[in-house]
């Protein structure tokens, strides 16, 4: 293929910062459609006079013969039968995080892309984020040993708008945010979970109680090799947006991530400073480019992702089972 036409489905802050990327792709891809309920804010967003098709029905985008893949990047609840019309379109899809909010539209979803044969990859982006590549590059290496315990924060600055975080939306805190930590943490480990063991709580954004969601959650983790992994993850923390993790071998440890984001610390006569990073856009947003490159080169190559259907489901699985701890206040062994 001379270039790859990528549409983008959903125009939310995930769909822009992939479509801002496609508009000024350096490999051989162009941003050739987006499908959005409001098109006279994608015409102000685009502006680009590249002949940008712009379509209100995710269908007429997947009509469109000229696409050779397609973003998936809506909320979470309509991945399903989104994911389905594409693979029956004969799609390259790229899904967002998570693919689905159950077992069951996850496996229907996957059948799908199975029997057509296109290509699927998740939207897992630490795995493309230079730290966690490098960390995961020296466990294999043996720099650390044999991992035996890991950690994990993923913190949020504000409290959510309560529509988008309702559980039937967005799968709730445990599904939508520690899903990352759920995928990072077995990669990291080189084990499946077990057993996991969730507490959770409104503590610092009461209003999500009234659509069913929490702020905060701890989960204990438990790998099938006797490892163990501790979870925290949380809105509204305030002061920046936190990714953070370690890993603890038999010989070392490793801590990946760091909450400045300007390298430069004020040390004054009044105490020592360093600014925070904002928002996800600022730490992941060169992860999200090297998870796309890698979508459009899969197309080109027609070889399978570093990232797909086997990757999507266990870290569903892992969240499915947290989220059930929670609500049933006793550990829960991970489905297969």
């Amino acid at each position: 293929m001379a270039t790859i036409n990528i549409g983008v489905i959903g125009l939310g802050r995930i769909g822009r910062i992939n479509s801002r990327y496609l508009l000024r792709h350096p490999k051989g891809a162009r941003l050739a459609a987006v499908s959005t309920r409001r098109p006279e804010d994608a015409k102000k967003f685009l502006d680009s006079g590249d002949n940008i098709k712009i379509y209100t029905d995710y269908h007429d985008l997947l009509a469109d013969a000229a696409i050779d893949g397609v973003l998936v990047v809506t909320r979470t609840h309509t991945h399903h039968d989104i994911v389905i019309a594409a693979a029956g379109a004969g799609k390259a899809i790229f899904c967002e995080k998570p693919i689905a909010l159950t077992l069951s539209q996850t496996d229907s979803m996957l059948a799908a892309v199975k029997k057509a044969g296109v290509l699927f990859q998740v939207g897992f982006m630490r795995r493309f984020d230079k730290g966690f590549a490098a960390a995961k590059q020296r466990i294999e290496a043996g720099d650390i040993g044999d991992p035996i315990v890991a950690y994990a924060v993923s913190r949020d600055p504000n409290c959510p708008e309560s529509d988008w975080a309702a559980p039937s939306n967005s799968g709730g805190l445990i599904l939508d945010l520690a899903i990352h930590d759920f995928d990072m943490l077995p990669w990291l480990m080189q084990d499946e979970v077990e057993r996991v063991y969730a507490e959770g709580g409104n503590l610092a954004c009461p209003e999500l109680a009234a659509v069913g969601d929490i702020d905060t959650a701890i989960i204990n983790m438990r790998f099938a090799g006797g490892g163990l992994g501790y979870v925290e993850a949380g809105r509204n923390c305030r002061y920046g947006y936190d990714i953070r993790c370690e890993i603890r071998g038999t010989d070392a440890t490793l801590q990946i991530g760091e909450l400045r984001d300007t390298p430069i610390m004020a040390l004054t006569p009044h105490g020592v400073t360093h600014d925070t990073v904002a928002w996800f856009e600022e730490r992941f947003t060169p992860a999200y480019h090297k998870q796309l490159d890698h979508f459009i080169e899969c197309i080109r190559l027609d070889k399978p992702p570093l990232v797909g259907a086997a990757d999507a489901r266990t870290a569903l699985r892992i969240s499915l089972a947290a989220t059930r701890s929670y609500h049933e206040g006793q550990p829960v062994t991970v489905a297969r």
